[in-house]
């Protein structure tokens, strides 16, 4: 374990400091600043010997969390990202973007704030990449089978990796120009610089996975095609159909998907060049939706400089505490404060979204009322309408399941009722041979199950190539583990 009298010694929480409001928002850097060593260390020495780690179980990957704990505090950081790698193909993502479920689950914090497990990830991983202990694990030999990825987000790059390193030759498609999915063109930089990213990709290319970029699987090749010139084929294509809100005044020019805003203003970051790119300088902003997706179009609102920006939720505001239906070790549900609503904006909670308001085709206000409860059911109270001045509006209210892109008609793939491609305990799908893994198969989540549905996809496919595997196999598509590989 880290210090035995740590979490008595030091009972004070400490996150990672961000950098002043007045200052970030001028930028697009990453918000957050190096946390201090000696800081650091003090952080993982509160974890404790608790016996049983329920840390393990609240984080999808199974990480060893109390062993590199003890390693960051003894200052053994090679040691460190050894035991974080062999459960964690990509920490430095899980490290920023993470909600942390290992924390709402972390024994100390039935009766003390959690131990900043998220932090101490992400540190033990950058010192890493700084002193070079991060290193392409290529294949001792070859299988001769083939595996076709399709989609390149969190998901399908940890299938790429995990069946290249033992030896399949791994193909990787992606219909957008660079590799990341979601990861490069729905995350601003302020919360992931992609240099995180691309340095992935190129211990990837290393090792042998070979990427295919710029290519729409369904119409530029068929999935038929895919099936035929490759021994297992795996789908990882997200969940990226938004949901809409189809009420009066939705084609009102003014109206967007978040993805529609966000996706452009990142290739400008980029560097690239966007015509028509809607740009918030100097317009009033509401955004529909309260989650992360929502935040990530505050941040960049702020950046383009708006004039102002409202956020608006159709629910409760959540509790600051645990609610009683919500114990430990369960991951609650609470009001929390991200980077992007440090800076600025009104956010309002019960409030439902009436009407879209315009004028000769475009957006000039939003109509909304406050939330009651009836049966049930959310519905907008009567007498209390109101509008709020809009120019801008963003729909970020999630997504509603995996573009179906031709997959059923050219492989008879099916989908659930809930918009996700149908699959069995293996991560197979209704044709054999072609798999499913990440939000594509659960649905919209987070990216620390995408990377252990990922990893475990993995390991079924080896299974179904070779007839066994070494591959670790965390999580099912039931949320169980697959004790059978």
């Amino acid at each position: 374990m880290a210090d035995p009298r740590g979490f008595l010694k030091v009972r004070q929480r400490e996150t990672q400091p961000r950098r002043p409001v007045p200052v970030r928002i001028m930028d697009w850097k990453e918000v957050y600043e190096a946390q201090e060593k000696g800081v650091l260390k003090a952080q993982a020495g509160r974890c404790m010997d608790c016996g049983v780690p329920f840390c393990h179980q609240g984080c999808p990957l199974g990480n060893l969390i109390p062993e590199w704990n003890d390693l960051a505090w003894r200052d053994k950081g090679e040691e460190a990202i050894e035991r974080l790698h062999a459960t964690n193909n990509f920490p430095e993502w899980t490290g920023r973007l993470c909600p942390a479920p290992c924390e709402a689950s972390c024994v100390l914090g039935i009766n003390q704030p959690a131990v900043t497990i998220k932090q101490v990830e992400v540190s033990i991983i950058d010192e890493a990449f700084e002193n070079g202990w991060v290193n392409p694990l290529p294949p001792t030999r070859l299988t001769g089978k083939t595996v076709a990825v399709v989609g390149s987000g969190p998901a399908g790059l940890a299938v790429a990796q995990q069946l290249t390193r033992v030896g399949h030759t791994v193909a990787v498609y992606e219909r957008d120009d660079k590799i990341g999915g979601l990861l490069r063109y729905g995350i601003p930089d302020f919360k992931m610089e992609k240099e995180q990213v691309d340095r992935r990709v190129e211990q990837m290319k290393v090792e042998g996975t070979r990427f295919r970029t710029g290519v729409a699987v369904g119409t530029d090749v068929t999935w038929e095609q895919l099936r035929r010139r490759y021994d297992a084929v795996v789908v990882a294509t997200g969940a990226t159909v938004p949901r809409n809100l189809p009420i009066p005044g939705r084609d009102f020019e003014g109206v967007h998907f978040a993805m529609d805003y966000l996706v452009p203003a990142n290739r400008v970051v980029a560097g690239e060049t966007v015509e028509n790119q809607i740009h918030a300088k100097g317009k009033h902003v509401v955004i529909l939706g309260g989650g992360d997706t929502g935040a990530d179009c505050l941040g960049t609102a702020h950046r383009h400089g708006a004039a102002s920006v409202t956020t608006l939720a159709i629910g409760k505001q959540p509790p600051a505490e645990r609610a009683g239906h919500q114990p430990w070790p369960t991951f609650p549900t609470l009001f929390e404060m991200a980077s992007a609503h440090e800076e600025g904006g009104e956010r309002t909670y019960l409030a439902s979204t009436v009407e879209f308001v315009g004028e000769n085709g475009k957006l000039t206000g939003v109509k909304v009322a406050e939330t009651e409860f009836v049966d049930g059911k959310r519905l907008p109270k009567a007498g209390t309408e109101r509008i709020i001045p809009a120019d801008l509006v963003f729909l970020s209210l999630g997504f509603t399941g995996a573009e179906p892109a031709g997959i059923t008609e050219q492989v008879s793939a099916d989908f659930d009722g809930r918009g996700n491609v149908s699959r069995d305990g293996y991560y197979m799908t209704n044709t054999e041979g072609i798999f499913v893994a990440g939000d594509a198969g659960r649905g919209q989540s987070l990216i620390v199950w995408a990377i252990a549905e990922g990893r475990a996809c993995a390991a079924a496919v080896d299974k179904f190539l070779m007839g066994s595997t070494i591959l670790p196999a965390p999580v099912a598509p039931t949320d169980r583990a697959i004790a059978v590989l």
